[in-house]
């Protein structure tokens, strides 16, 4: 299984210099293994994606964590759903409201987008989930919703005995004592146990998180924590705030390892980034 981070930026893309080490792209990650490709979220970063897929692709798997722009703009330019020959899937998270496709085309038609879904020359099939386990190819998946605003699931892809959690989004330490400790109370603690690779959301430092409690993101610290609960091999701090410069990421990294011993390596998710599992 390998894995490509294509976009690791929350809330909104930036271009600015000072942060080009770690990358402006919002969230996306593309997983390939025996053929198959599954790509993690549909942000800006899926763009520079399409532009690597192998020529001889005719299906791709997109499972969206859930509906928010940052995850979801890079959609309408992303080349495969302009192919006739393509067979594209997209999976995400059930509303108790409006269907999958109902609410992805409110993004993808006017007045924000030129064309309407229904007009996209690809087949287009969308498979809504829920607390889920189902197979694509070789891959293994479970989804899981997690604490964020709206519905929202992370996924755990597992293959050849390896595994791979995503969940960009979220905030298991809410409520009035932060990250409890019984793990059948933790949100998306199933989706990280020992995984080996586990990618989760690190927006906030630990003093700008108490001023955004109930936003559905984490700071170093509390991903950190919910790390080491769930027993996680490796830890990629993602979802960087729109704000934050590389110099800033690595000051707020380097505190983040000197306060506490964790089991587990710790890194700051960078575009471009590639693993092997």
């Amino acid at each position: 299984m390998k894995i490509k981070i294509w976009g690791i930026r929350g809330s909104i893309p930036t271009t600015d210099p000072e942060m080009g080490k770690y990358g402006g792209n919002t969230s996306c990650v593309q997983v390939v293994d025996d053929g198959w490709q599954l790509v993690l979220d549909g942000g800006s970063g899926i763009q520079k994606l399409a532009a690597n897929i192998h020529v001889d692709t005719k299906r791709i798997d997109i499972l969206l964590t859930h509906l928010h722009i940052d995850h979801i703009q890079g959609l309408g330019f992303f080349r495969p759903l302009f192919d006739a020959t393509m067979e594209v899937h997209i999976w995400g998270p059930a509303s108790s409201t409006r269907t999958l496709h109902s609410r992805l085309s409110r993004y993808l038609s006017p007045p924000l987008f030129p064309m309407l879904i229904r007009d996209l020359p690809c087949k287009l099939i969308m498979h809504e989930i829920a607390n889920s386990q189902f197979m694509i190819g070789p891959f293994s998946i479970q989804s899981a919703y997690v604490v964020h605003p709206g519905p929202t699931v992370g996924y755990r892809v597992t293959t050849n005995n390896r595994s791979f959690t995503f969940i960009p989004d979220h905030e298991p330490a809410l409520g009035s004592k932060g990250i409890i400790a019984d793990p059948q109370w933790v949100s998306g603690f199933d989706l990280a146990s020992e995984t080996d690779i586990l990618l989760h959301d690190a927006q906030y430092s630990d003093g700008e998180y108490e001023a955004k409690k109930g936003w559905g993101h984490s700071s170093f610290k509390d991903a950190g924590s919910f790390a080491r609960l769930t027993g996680a091999k490796r830890l990629l701090l993602a979802h960087h705030d729109p704000s934050r410069s590389d110099a800033k990421l690595e000051a707020l990294f380097d505190t983040f390892k000197n306060s506490d011993h964790f089991p587990f390596k710790a890194e700051l998710a960078q575009e471009g980034m590639e693993y092997v599992l």
